[in-house]
């Protein structure tokens, strides 16, 4: 195992153990979670990573932000996933790697009193270590209320279903409860979440939409077992999902479900990177409110055809705008490896002077940006909140669709795109028009914009001294203290006995 410290360091403080599946949008909140409760409450921490393959250079750029703190990072050896199906779960790392966090989480408890285990959403095969260990185990879900509301109606909806799915050829990853019987069911195609949230068969995550894939018998035993976590840590707050949290207090009430405690919004410290200087310049010559940035996160990819269309749509819109654009996905080779190869002829001359096409850092933060087309990644989403930018939701496939709904139809700091074509492609005049819309003096314009800089001043109000955020993660950080200490005790007092 490789670790930013050589051992990890000796303290009376109690130590939070946490563990963030592979990707780095589970990573950069759970750091931030890691930074946090060093920082403000009294913990040591250590942040175990999967090393990730598929992106080191952004997962090495989360965990630097972390040198300047006393959180250890530890990175686990790599899992050989030779054997495992081609529709392996992102959580199947977990299970495989028990071994070594038993011993990593052995080590810990004998140089600190260990308060708790903190898994996130894929790590519930973590419970019974915890149990195992004698220490409570949170769940910390990186996503919002809505996500994990959904995953609940899943659950509860096929109480009674047949477990025992195989996810891989690898037995450690293979089921083993088989007691209960019959299929599993679906959702329905409309489901009412509380605060009023309406979600379509269409805005469900990609693992709930049809029951008979193999994933989502996965993800229906993944959510039966957070039944046994002692509570949920989620990156959201009161003010953004406030119909959300008052159903999960009757859960809890009702014996249904663990506590849950929104400390969110946990987003990445602003940093201007080298590569984005370029584009950070030309923001820097934008009047205050003017720039509509585009961007799909590291992994969103547009077809051929619907860059095309937005391309159009941004010209025609008459905004000028900073698109962070990426290749298109492509069916099968092409020589083109340039993404600006593939925007329309002559459409960077045309724009000239009012758009700019590149990488891009600290854009959301900064004042010449007004609004954000956006894929509604979670992470995304936080920062655009955070930043008071209001935003026009453009999903394209996991969690987007249901992340957008708190932000559309909850809190009204988002308009939503929706496709012209059965083939979900959104066609240019739609574009432009969203884009219009969002920076224009509309009633509807209006409010998203009123409502983002409202719901900007609750993001930050929630992570201060007396916030809501702040609060939750005292109240949590505050059980775990006590835990920890009350156990280290007891030790102390069986260890003079059998003296």
């Amino acid at each position: 195992m490789e670790s930013s410290a050589s051992t990890v360091a000796v303290s009376p403080r109690p130590h939070v153990m946490l563990v963030a599946s592979p990707g780095t949008g589970h990573l950069i909140p759970m750091t931030e979670l890691a930074r946090r409760l060093v920082a403000h409450h009294s913990l040591t921490a250590t942040l175990v990573t999967f090393t990730d393959q598929s992106a080191p250079n952004a997962h090495s750029a989360v965990l630097s932000s972390l040198s300047a703190t006393q959180v250890s990072a530890v990175a686990l050896p790599a899992v050989a996933l030779d054997d495992l199906l081609s529709d392996a779960h992102i959580g199947t790392s977990v299970p495989i790697s028990i071994p070594h966090l038993r011993a990593l989480l052995r080590d810990i408890t004998s140089a600190a009193p260990l308060a708790v285990l903190v898994p996130d959403f894929f790590g519930s095969t973590l419970l019974p270590l915890a149990a195992e260990l004698g220490v409570p185990a949170y769940i910390f879900s990186p996503s919002n209320l809505s996500v994990l509301a959904l995953m609940r109606n899943a659950v509860e909806l096929n109480d009674g279903a047949a477990s025992g799915c195989m996810i891989a050829s690898n037995p450690i990853l293979t089921e083993v409860n088989n007691s209960n019987t019959g299929e599993y069911r679906d959702l329905p195609d409309v489901l009412r979440l509380p605060g009023g949230v309406l979600l379509r068969r269409e805005d469900y995550t990609d693992n709930f939409k049809n029951s008979k894939e193999p994933i989502y018998a996965h993800v229906i035993e993944e959510g039966r077992r957070y039944r046994a976590a002692d509570g949920f840590l989620v990156n959201s707050f009161h003010e953004m999902e406030p119909g959300s949290v008052e159903e999960f207090k009757q859960a809890v009430e009702q014996g249904t479900f663990p506590p849950v405690y929104p400390v969110g919004p946990l987003i990445r410290p602003c940093s201007d990177e080298d590569d984005a200087s370029a584009c950070l310049d030309w923001l820097d010559r934008q009047l205050t409110g003017s720039v509509v940035y585009v961007s799909f996160g590291s992994a969103g990819a547009l077809s051929v055809e619907q860059t095309a269309e937005l391309a159009a749509g941004l010209e025609g819109s008459g905004h000028r705008f900073l698109w962070v654009m990426r290749m298109p996905s492509l069916d099968g080779g092409n020589d083109k490896d340039d993404p600006l190869a593939w925007l329309p002829e002559g459409f960077l001359e045309r724009t000239s002077g009012r758009g700019g096409v590149g990488a891009a850092g600290a854009v959301l933060s900064h004042p010449a940006t007004a609004a954000f087309v956006s894929h509604c990644g979670w992470n995304s989403t936080l920062e655009s909140v955070a930043s008071g930018v209001p935003m026009v939701a453009w999903p394209l496939y996991a969690e987007q669709s249901t992340n957008a709904a708190p932000a559309l139809l909850s809190e009204n700091v988002a308009l939503r795109l929706r496709a012209t074509r059965a083939d979900g492609l959104i066609a240019r005049e739609e574009i432009a028009a969203a884009v219009r819309q969002v920076m224009g003096g509309e009633e509807k314009g209006r409010t998203v914009r009123r409502r983002a800089g409202e719901l900007q001043r609750a993001a930050a109000r929630a992570c201060v001294p007396g916030g809501s955020s702040w609060q939750m993660l005292e109240e949590v950080a505050g059980k775990w203290k006590a835990a920890a200490l009350g156990r280290q005790k007891r030790q102390k007092t069986c260890k003079r006995r059998d003296k």
